[in-house]
């Protein structure tokens, strides 16, 4: 699918010497939390002498760091007078496309897409420098035909894509029990139905769908049209963590703009700081700007319950990467990669260490720059 990039903001001509404003969060329907009000400070300067920085992330809440981070104005904040632009994808391959193209400095992504795009140009267009999120995905059923985790057998469940994270994730949980079916086909002992996010709520509703292994908010719009999760993928987890989104970075944008890259991954730090001292304010920034992407905005009854099952993280929990590629090599969907180099991060840690924090760690899979 294409990219949909958003409006440019005010002409970045017009400086002026004004703090980040908020408005006061004002509920589900109003104006919630804004970011009309952010301006370039007096003075600043372009980051490594950079127009324009092009972040790109998905329109859901497992990219909330992104979606409250471009609504809240951080990003911008500290690229200074070099403006944050973005770019909304509704599936990872075209992220990768854009980022391959040069079309995309930086994204947000799941972790299949990025191991895709790193094995599939032999480690030579990606570094995944930052974790974002961590859960936010379930396996959402309707309670009149399956029960039990058994009663999945025979029926018709969606992932949003072939080979993408929650795909992967439900081939293997297939496996696991002991069940057959074509990776490539979705045939066998389960049909596995691949299906955008934005439709199956409504195939779920026709009845053509039994249930579905997805992501939020797809999983809590599910149970608001009466569905039950039969299962939280973040009970087959240690610890109940697994990444969810990561942030990556084209490599020849990190080599010659260091500084921007560092700019944006210390405002995606600050951004989950944010979070965590504002949550409630943060999910409302965050459906603010959804509606702005997508045009709607989420019902309470699909935001509150989806938001409070994403964790948000600035580790990208490097060694559960690790394990997700080893499941698509079992399921038929990867030849056994070699992921050494795939994460970059040094700068990250420098942010951290920078606010007295302890770094994360890339499971023997980084490159030292």
């Amino acid at each position: 699918m294409p990219a949909t990039t958003t409006a440019p903001r005010r002409a970045l001509a017009l400086l002026a010497a004004l703090p980040l404003l908020v408005l006061a969060a004002c509920g589900y329907g109003s104006q919630a939390e804004r970011d009309d009000t952010v301006k370039v400070a007096a003075g600043a300067e372009r980051i490594d002498g950079l127009d324009s920085v092009r972040i790109g992330y998905f329109g859901n809440l497992t990219h909330a760091v992104a979606l409250v981070g471009n609504r809240m104005g951080f990003f911008q904040k500290e690229l200074g007078a070099t403006e944050a632009t973005y770019a909304t994808f509704d599936a990872g391959p075209s992220a990768i496309e854009a980022l391959n193209s040069g079309s995309l400095d930086i994204g947000f992504i799941g972790p299949s897409p990025s191991i895709n795009g790193y094995t599939k140009s032999g480690g030579r267009n990606l570094r995944i420098i930052g974790g974002s999120a961590s859960g936010g995905v379930k396996l959402v059923v309707d309670p009149d035909r399956i029960k039990t985790l058994d009663d999945v057998k025979g029926k018709r469940i969606a992932t949003p894509q072939l080979g993408n994270t929650q795909d992967v994730a439900f081939l293997h949980w297939i496996a696991e029990r002991g069940w057959t079916v074509d990776a490539q086909r979705g045939t066998g002992d389960v049909t596995v139905v691949r299906s955008d996010n934005k439709v199956i709520p409504d195939a779920y509703r026709a009845g053509s769908l039994d249930g579905a292994w997805v992501p939020e908010p797809t999983a809590s719009k599910l149970v608001a049209e009466g569905g039950r999760v039969l299962l939280d993928e973040s009970a087959l987890w240690p610890d109940g963590e697994f990444v969810t989104t990561n942030i990556i970075v084209r490599p020849q944008f990190l080599e010659e703009h260091p500084k921007a890259v560092e700019a944006v991954l210390k405002a995606s730090v600050d951004t989950n700081a944010w979070i965590r001292a504002h949550p409630d304010r943060a999910r409302d920034a965050a459906n603010r700007q959804l509606e702005k992407d997508t045009g709607k905005a989420l019902p309470a009854d699909v935001l509150d319950p989806a938001w409070k099952s994403i964790r948000l993280t600035d580790d990208p929990l490097a060694a559960t990467l690790d394990v997700q590629a080893d499941h698509a090599v079992r399921a038929g969907l990867l030849e056994q990669p070699d992921l050494t180099g795939i994460y970059d991060l040094t700068l990250l840690n420098k942010v951290l260490e920078a606010k007295g924090e302890p770094p994360v760690d890339d499971a023997g899979l980084g490159r030292q720059r």
